[in-house]
């Protein structure tokens, strides 16, 4: 309605410097809003107090001759000036039928449009690191995330969804010796346990399925466990291809597809990550300093310079993200939305430097960030404090099948009361 008002009152002016009753140099920029009392009709404009000054009218004189000159048209019943030249319409009965109207004709379509015009863009979310199941924080990041593609779909963009596996690094290392150590039949509350192994239940069904030789669909390989754990290499590709199965397992659960699965690995055994540092280097912001190469990201706006090379030889997980997000770049993503944790704050701005220090024409504020704020899980009254490494943490899965358990008992409940009132 707000569209088809603003198309009568330009032609109302068009009519009316036609006349010569206007000067044919106006610009109008129309406005219509709801109005806050329904007694004062269902929209208005102000288009007449806009225009008063260049017009050289009255503003209520000025509203009244664009109310005369306004087309007829079976939506608006009336209109009424008010206050100091305030145009207030009055929709007709039949300007709400039209509405349902469309509504029916245009279905799933109604309420879009083409605003992105079908520019690329891409959106990642969850990217949970493959050590154990999604649990209900990586469900609020999937929520938003797909809300999010949901909504660009629906104003015209070309939308990419996108899930980064961190399948690389110390973390996976310690999932691995986790494995391993349960294959050997050592328990989370030995000595013998890993420093910073992972200590959830699953780790133990990990395990199991590892001996009992399993086989893991991953790509376009097959992962396959062997009664002899001792190969570490081999407990690591199995138990992050297990992992990976029971997270998309979670997203299936939870009706949330991706485009796109991205490896941190694949960077790694494509030299992406070499390049990167190799860039870098060349670009003249780096430095050694304490046997570590470092990267001068305050030349940027960081608070401080970052370490991208360790003095083990290792990379910190800055220089990746870097790679990764460069890769986003080269694939001709023009607009990029990262969803993440609130305690993902701080990689914002060493991205964006680590970009920027390419020198490869990357917009300063690229990527864009949504933050959502961390989940509180009660539990008679206490916080649970939600940790994957420490085994205590409630898997995206069975909040999911709570919900569903719920609703059906919800519905049992309602379909008996309704038979005992009809009874």
């Amino acid at each position: 309605m707000k569209e088809e008002l603003t198309r009568l009152i330009h032609e109302a002016l068009d009519a009316l410097i036609a006349q010569g009753l206007l000067p044919s140099n106006l610009v109008p920029q129309i406005q219509i809003d709801h109005t806050r009392d329904k007694s004062h009709g269902d929209l208005a404009s102000n288009i007449a107090l806009a225009l008063a000054k260049s017009a050289q009218r009255n503003p209520r004189e000025l509203a009244t001759l664009i109310s005369d000159a306004l087309p007829a048209n079976a939506l608006v019943s009336r209109t009424e000036i008010a206050g100091p030249g305030f145009i207030n319409f009055f929709l007709s009965d039949d300007s709400n039928q039209a509405v349902v109207r469309t509504i029916l004709e245009q279905g799933k379509s109604f309420g879009t449009c083409n605003d992105g015009s079908g520019r690329k863009i891409q959106v990642e979310f969850v990217s949970a690191n493959p050590t154990g199941p999604l649990h209900v924080g990586h469900g609020r990041g999937a929520a938003v995330g797909d809300s999010i593609c949901r909504l660009l779909t629906a104003t015209g963009w070309d939308v990419s969804s996108e899930f980064y596996y961190n399948d690389a690094g110390v973390q996976i290392h310690n999932l691995a010796l986790s494995v391993q150590a349960r294959c050997k039949g050592i328990a989370p509350d030995t000595t013998e346990w890993p420093q910073d192994g992972y200590r959830g239940e699953y780790i133990g069904e990990v395990a199991k399925a590892f001996l009992l030789g399993a086989t893991i669909e991953a790509e376009d390989r097959q992962i396959i466990g062997s009664a002899n754990p001792n190969n570490l290499d081999d407990v690591q590709a199995f138990a992050v291809a297990y992992l990976r199965r029971e997270q998309d397992m979670d997203l299936k659960a939870f009706a949330v597809n991706f485009d796109l699965y991205f490896l941190e690995s694949s960077l790694y055994d494509s030299g992406a990550v070499e390049r990167t540092v190799d860039r870098l280097i060349e670009t003249g912001h780096c430095y050694e300093h304490d046997d570590a190469l470092w990267l001068r990201t305050t030349d940027f706006g960081d608070d401080k310079d970052r370490v991208m090379r360790k003095r083990d030889g290792g990379y910190t997980y800055f220089l990746p993200d870097v790679a990764y997000h460069l890769n986003k770049w080269q694939r001709g993503f023009e607009r990029v939305i990262n969803e993440q944790g609130a305690d993902h704050h701080s990689t914002v701005t060493r991205v964006r430097a680590g970009l920027q220090a390419l020198d490869q024409g990357i917009p300063e504020d690229w990527p864009d960030y949504v933050l959502h704020q961390m989940v509180t899980v009660m539990r008679d009254g206490q916080e649970v404090k939600l940790s994957k490494r420490a085994g205590s943490y409630v898997p995206l899965r069975e909040l999911v099948d709570e919900v569903r358990a719920a609703a059906r008992v919800r519905r049992l409940l309602e379909a008996a009361a309704g038979g005992a009132a009809h009874g």
